[in-house]
């Protein structure tokens, strides 16, 4: 988290998504207590949050999929300024207008905003993200703002306005009312502007990563972009035709229609345990709790299965715990069931997200968002109406299990059903997501359960990267931190030549006649794929530790300085070649270009150097090596490199020592404190 916080752009948005998700739930609070002070009619007070809730779903439900193609076609920062200016107005309008029947139409033209909104948003987050593999950490984040953080602040912040009113004489509940909804105006105000000034990076696009969907819809040089309903049609398409998104659809409909059925059953249900309200409550903090967790804990399962196939894992899993649930003849069985539903639910959710972040193109994301949305409120929303009426067919009756009394009403069949139709769909999804379909689900599920991942299922290695500015000083600091290394006893690989891969590349180049600095990119990362096939994975399947000089952390910083293609690009092209395979631990060699004697500059740089000099060249890969370690503080260690090689070598094996002890590596010589100049993040 703190590596994806580092990042400027992802900060402040989601300081933005704050402001906004405080002002969301402030006005599910302000507005339903403002509906029941415009009116004397009890039985309208009684819908007052009904109504509220269902004006500002509607929208989603008429024009769900428009606010994607908004997304994909305009840019997405002036979509989502214009949606905060006008959220803003409407909700200061409601407070001078102060009529019951504008309240519900700004409601409704709010619900609109947020639907043009949030697809915007959503597609951009990925966008401002280092690598692909951070996005499932930023949809973290987003989901603890919006689902924890925000609720409290927007509880707090409504209950201190209230408790406040009385001090300063506002004895008018109305006009107290109409304070807060004033304050919720002024909060999506402060997001216009911060969206606007703050945050331009929203307005940039990211072509196609490697190996990535192909893009649907991605406006060329020289053709005209086709109109919003033509998009629309391409959108549905892409969704049709693509297994990946699809079985996503289709697990997020099994499982939000399984959400609704429990949501409407959750009162009567609590009933038939013989609690009451006491039961209700404890049940309602069960669900949340689980789901609190599985979000939590979704990145690590991510660690040991592919997101496709956890995704529909998890939404099995959800089911059986729900089968569970309806048959529970106890509260207690019933509380850690309906906890087990809600911690698969919230893994599957991060999951669903990560995926349409991560694997879908930027060309085509807003609409998914939007169909995703959309999909889910249609189906809440319809089991929420349809549940009730399914209960009420069944007659409670009383059944004894084990000699205990077990009331039988509408509830335990909806849910057993609901748990059925879910596992269903779950296999589904997983059956269409799924990369490896001879691979059975039970075998998958097992896995991860047993917590192995995919890189360490035939051994238990470790992978070491040392990188740096020069070859001379990464070479110099490999060597002896693998010969201390051995000194343990382990074995350990010695992965990587500088100098054979330079002239290798060398050869390609020269013999290829290639000099384009995208071809270059290519036959630098495929002497990376060949040295990552043939040397690195069978030594960490074997056991083994492996240090690896200039990995792909420096090479990347070199052509980056010298050949002005994109950061991005080039991690993308790297991540494709090493099959995403990430060192456990980057040592990184921080060292004054100023104090090089003769600035040296690899062979993969030299035929795009921009015109820069070999000092100014250093610099920049410098700069751009300390910012891939501040983007991922908890994969790197930083190095002082300069001074005499003995007294770096030591601070470089005081820095890994620390590691190493957590994964119960032995080395030569005890634990020591940290050198001076050496810095763990």
């Amino acid at each position: 988290m703190r590596s994806v916080l580092a990042i400027p752009a992802f900060r402040r948005l989601w300081m933005v998504c704050a402001l906004c998700s405080i002002g969301d739930w402030l006005s599910l609070l302000a507005l339903s207590a403002l509906v029941t002070k415009m009116t004397d009619v009890y039985l309208v007070k009684s819908f007052a949050l009904s109504a509220v809730v269902a004006t500002q779903l509607l929208p989603a439900m008429l024009l769900g999929p428009l606010g994607g193609v908004l997304a994909d076609r305009f840019d997405r920062r002036k979509v989502m300024v214009v949606g905060d200016l006008l959220r803003c107005a409407l909700f200061l309008s409601i407070a001078f207008v102060g009529e019951l029947w504008w309240l519900l139409i700004a409601n409704f033209l709010i619900g609109v905003c947020a639907l043009f909104w949030i697809p915007a948003k959503d597609s951009s987050i990925p966008n401002l993200l280092r690598r692909p593999d951070q996005v499932e950490t930023a949809n973290q984040l987003g989901l603890m703002m919006t689902y924890g953080i925000s609720v409290i602040t927007a509880a707090g912040l409504f209950s201190a306005i209230s408790a406040v009113g009385p001090t300063l004489n506002l004895r008018s509940e109305l006009g107290l009312a109409y304070i807060i909804v004033i304050v919720n105006g002024l909060l999506y105000l402060t997001s216009a502007v911060m969206v606007a000034t703050r945050v331009k990076e929203i307005s940039g696009r990211r072509g196609p990563r490697v190996a990535g969907h192909a893009p649907v819809g991605t406006p060329r040089e020289g053709i005209e972009q086709p109109g919003l309903f033509a998009m629309l049609r391409e959108g549905v398409r892409f969704i049709g035709t693509t297994p990946l998104i699809r079985g996503l659809l289709v697990g997020i409909a099994g499982a939000f229609a399984a959400g609704g059925a429990v949501i409407a059953c959750a009162k009567l249900y609590a009933a038939s345990l013989s609690g009451g309200d006491t039961a209700y409550g404890m049940l309602f903090f069960a669900v949340f709790l689980g789901l609190g967790l599985g979000m939590a804990a979704a990145p690590r399962l991510a660690q040991r299965l592919p997101h496709n196939r956890l995704f529909g894992i998890a939404i099995v899993l959800a089911a059986l715990a729900l089968v569970v649930v309806a048959l529970a003849p106890h509260l207690w069985v019933a509380l850690v069931a309906v906890a087990l539903v809600g911690f698969c639910a919230g893994a599957a959710f991060l999951t669903g997200q990560t995926i349409i972040g991560s694997q879908v193109e930027d060309a085509v994301r807003g609409r998914t968002n939007a169909m995703v949305q959309l999909v889910m409120k249609i189906i809440l929303f319809g089991a929420t109406a349809v549940v009730p009426l399914l209960v009420g067919l069944v007659r409670p009756r009383t059944v004894t299990v084990f000699g205990e009394e077990m009331q039988i009403d509408g509830t335990r069949p909806v849910l057993l059903g609901a748990g059925v139709v879910a596992a269903v769909v779950g296999v589904v999804a997983y059956r269409q997501m799924d990369d490896r379909r001879s691979e059975p689900i039970l075998s998958d599920l097992l896995h991860a359960l047993r917590g192995g991942d995919d890189r360490r299922r035939s051994g238990g290695g470790l992978l070491i990267a040392v990188e740096g500015d020069t070859i001379a000083d990464t070479a110099t600091q490999a060597q002896r931190l693998a010969e201390w290394l051995r000194s343990g006893g382990r074995d350990v690989v010695l992965a990587g030549d500088p100098a054979l891969d330079e002239t290798r590349l060398r050869g390609v180049l020269d013999g290829a006649s290639l000099s384009g600095a995208r071809a270059h990119a290519l036959v630098a990362a495929a002497v990376r794929a060949d040295v990552v096939e043939r040397r690195i994975r069978p030594a960490l399947a074997s056991g083994a530790l492996v240090v690896m000089e200039r990995f792909v952390d420096s090479p990347l910083a070199h052509l980056g300085a010298a050949s002005g293609l994109g950061q991005t690009e080039l991690e993308g092209l790297a991540d494709w070649a090493t099959g995403r395979l990430r060192p456990d631990v980057t040592v990184l060699l921080d060292r004054d270009p100023a104090g090089l004697r003769e600035p040296e500059r690899p062979a993969e740089d030299r035929p795009h150097a921009s015109g820069l000099d070999s000092m100014e060249h250093h610099w920049r890969v410098q700069r751009i090596l300390t910012e891939m370690a501040a983007a991922d503080p908890d994969r790197y260690v930083v190095v002082d490199g300069d001074g005499p090689a003995d007294e770096v070598a030591r601070r470089v094996r005081d820095a890994v020592r620390p590691v190493l002890a957590e994964r119960r590596v032995a080395v030569a010589d005890g634990p020591s404190s940290l050198a001076p100049g050496v810095e763990t993040r």
